[in-house]
């Protein structure tokens, strides 16, 4: 299953960013799921590989979730398949770093420039792993559920 298209992989990307998003709606303000991103205005970002087009979007924002006042935490889901060819020499804990690099260099600098908020990137693999930034996420998720519930 290492095809690139079809409908399976876009599936699979939307139940992780509603199952996200319905968790984040439990513990915090203002959840959207596709959020679209302010439009550059002249500002100059530093990645090539940076997403500066107008209308461009993340999968889930949720206000406060990181406990500062009114910042908003942006999330961006990427799900990979570890036994493509491409990862063939590449051990598991540098797929995730590699990917969550990637999703940085794409939106970090315009959410903490542009939009003042945070960015945390949502990588998880097709053998059910998922990277170190969004298993820090979903421990937060976790324990601000648990709070609430007590």
């Amino acid at each position: 299953m290492n095809c690139p298209s079809g409908g399976f992989p876009s599936i699979r990307h939307n139940e992780v960013r509603d199952l996200t998003s319905a968790f984040l709606s439990e513990v915090c303000h203002n959840v959207h799921t596709e959020p679209t991103l302010q439009p550059l205005q002249g500002e100059h970002l530093k990645y090539k590989s940076a997403n500066g087009e107008v209308g461009a979007r993340l999968d889930v924002a949720a206000q406060n979730f990181w406990g500062k006042d009114h910042q908003t935490a942006y999330f961006d889901v990427r799900i990979f398949n570890p036994f493509a060819q491409s990862y063939a020499n590449s051990s598991m804990s540098k797929c995730y770093r590699k990917h969550e690099l990637d999703k940085k260099r794409e939106y970090e600098e315009r959410v903490r420039e542009i939009e003042h908020g945070s960015f945390s990137p949502l990588v998880f693999s097709t053998a059910g792993g998922m990277g170190p930034i969004a298993t820090t996420v979903y421990k937060r998720i976790a324990s601000l559920i648990a709070d609430k519930r007590q």
